[in-house]
């Protein structure tokens, strides 16, 4: 397992994130949601991609397997964005 070391204190925008290679990289969170956005659409396409075999004679369980991670995906990216607006709005309902 690797260690995740935060060392001093940054302006708040930046996030930590540990790669395969146990390297330490500082990420803006809005690089984080392009990442994962990113992601989730190359699941969508392989879907897509799947689908289009199975049209033309290719493997079925191929094309099942692609198109439920590409559902799981997409409703984790629905469920994170829903968790987003709740934290939205309980910081706007906060009094200041």
């Amino acid at each position: 397992m690797s260690d995740i070391r935060i060392k001093g204190t940054g302006s708040g925008t930046e996030f930590l994130s540990v790669k395969r290679d146990n390297k330490i990289q500082a990420n803006g969170f809005d690089d984080i949601l392009h990442e994962a956005i990113g992601k989730i659409s190359q699941v969508q396409n392989d879907a897509e991609k799947a689908v289009k075999e199975l049209a033309s004679g290719g493997d079925v369980t191929q094309a099942i397997i692609a198109m439920e991670k590409a559902d799981m995906s997409f409703n984790l990216m629905v469920e994170v964005r829903n968790k987003l607006l709740s934290a939205y709005e309980e910081i706007m309902r906060m009094q200041v």
